[in-house]
């Protein structure tokens, strides 16, 4: 077999792995070989020559225009009345277990100067629950509220798969079943040096990369999950990344208006700070939505004004969707899956000639990456609705600043003092109030919660509490 392998990547171009190989010692030499199968060598000349032997440049269609979307509040009668059939669809689709909560969690906490899977980082204000355990809570909530055991499916990567499978059976799962939750793996794919050869990083290894969340769609054909959600009867798959736990793990109205708009894929925007803030836009070109990102923008779009002053290209995604089974059934029913690559040039470490790990000081690879936003193209219908950004996006990247643990933490407070308010609780600004997803998915859920569970004690300024089981 290792001459079938060292033949095919002779014939890739790959000569420097061929090589390598022909004296690898065979442990090694098998554990690259079975590396190398699960890469698409008829695909990757034309990789190389495209995304790293030169910088592909992102193409401005000379008729770009915005996007449409739904506002959020509404803003006639008849949308909100459309708006609360929605809803109440999207309760019901849920109630029929139609709908499963996707969560992509392959990262690590190393922004955060944290070392292990990015789901397991401590993230609420008072009680420090992890990521896991929020999302966990607030599925099991919402599977008692509607009579159902919400499925939740969990993209892990090779890197953090088992420490993730171990972390929810060390705490059992945070009160969910072990059958409600399915774990699979993101694919990878091998970085390439500026030479155009594969890089090892080990004596045994190949250097490889998660291959993006656009590969989140093929990963769940792969790994079977695909399958386990048709025998289910799930159709509405609730997409959300594991770094945003102010975001609901199954809207009803998002849901229901992504149902009601018989969407292949819908997405959930945000109107934007700024022309320049670090989000994609939602675009139109030749009748297809896409998603351009902010550093390809032109400045003269990304500038443009309407006339009442507001940003023409004012929707940002936040990469919260919903996407029906059967689209994603259709874009891989033949075992792959089209979407276009971006590059990333990266340090990347290395075997160097007397067997030692180099570990480089600049950039000396690319790392390709695919994103799920280019599906949209591939859709016949795309919905996009606007969001609250304060009830909705507190992403968690880095320790402190902008899109920090710190400011998550601050969001997650504003949004149940809110919650509090709601129910008729005053609560001091410089208060840090908690309330269990586990005991209050929704404003709903906050006013019988309260109801039921009146606060006896008045919460002081400059208290941190916490509420709910």
């Amino acid at each position: 077999m290792s001459s079938e392998i060292i033949s095919l990547l002779n014939r890739a171009g790959q000569t420097k792995l061929a090589q390598y190989l022909e004296s690898a010692p065979a442990e090694a030499r098998a554990r690259i070989e079975a590396q190398v199968r699960d890469i698409d060598l008829d695909e990757l000349p034309g990789l190389i020559a495209d995304y790293v032997m030169k910088k592909p440049e992102t193409a401005i269609p000379a008729d770009l225009a915005p996007a449409p979307f739904l506002p959020f509040p509404p803003d006639t009668t008849e949308r909100e009345a459309y708006y609360r059939k929605a809803a109440e669809t999207g309760r019901d689709l849920i109630r029929q277990g139609k709908v499963a909560a996707l969560t992509v969690a392959g990262g690590q906490g190393t922004r955060l100067g944290f070392d292990g899977p990015k789901g397991t980082y401590p993230i609420t204000p008072v009680l420090h629950k992890t990521l896991f355990q929020y999302f966990a809570e607030g599925i099991a909530r919402i599977s008692e509220k509607y009579g159902v055991q919400l499925p939740w499916f969990i993209m892990t990567s090779e890197l953090n798969d088992i420490p993730t499978r171990n972390f929810f059976k060390n705490n059992n799962f945070f009160g969910l079943k072990p059958g409600q939750v399915t774990f699979f793996t993101q694919g990878t794919m091998p970085a390439i040096g500026y030479d155009g050869q594969l890089i090892l990083a080990a004596a045994d290894s190949l250097a490889l990369a998660p291959n993006g969340h656009g590969g989140t769609l093929l990963a769940l054909r792969k790994s079977g999950a695909l399958n386990t959600m048709k025998a289910a009867g799930v159709e509405y798959i609730s997409y959300f990344q594991v770094d945003n736990p102010l975001v609901s793990p199954a809207d009803p109205l998002f849901i229901g208006l992504h149902a009601l708009e018989k969407a292949d894929i819908s997405c959930r925007m945000l109107p934007k700070t700024n022309p320049y803030e670090k989000l994609g836009n939602f675009c139109m070109s030749a009748g297809h939505c896409q998603i351009i990102e902010y550093s390809d923008m032109p400045a003269e779009l990304a500038e443009r004004k309407k006339p009442d002053g507001t940003l023409d290209f004012l929707a940002g995604s936040p990469a919260i969707h919903v996407i029906s089974r059967v689209f994603v059934e259709k874009l891989t029913e033949s075992g792959k899956l089209r979407l276009p690559w971006h590059r990333a040039d990266k340090k990347v470490a290395f075997l160097g000639p007397d067997g030692s790990v180099v570990k480089p000081d600049s950039p000396n690879a690319v790392k390709l990456e695919s994103f799920i936003f280019d599906a949209l193209p591939l859709a016949d219908r795309v919905m996009i609705f606007e969001g609250d950004r304060k009830e909705l996006f507190a992403p968690t990247k880095n320790a402190t600043g902008v899109d920090s643990a710190e400011s998550c933490r601050a969001m997650l407070s504003a949004r149940d003092a809110r919650r509090l308010k709601l129910a008729g609780v005053s609560v001091p600004d410089d208060a840090i109030v908690e309330i269990s997803p586990r005991s209050v998915a929704d404003d709903e859920d906050a006013l019988a919660f309260f109801r039921e569970n009146p606060v006896a004690q008045p919460i002081r300024p400059g208290e941190a509490r916490s509420f709910g089981k």
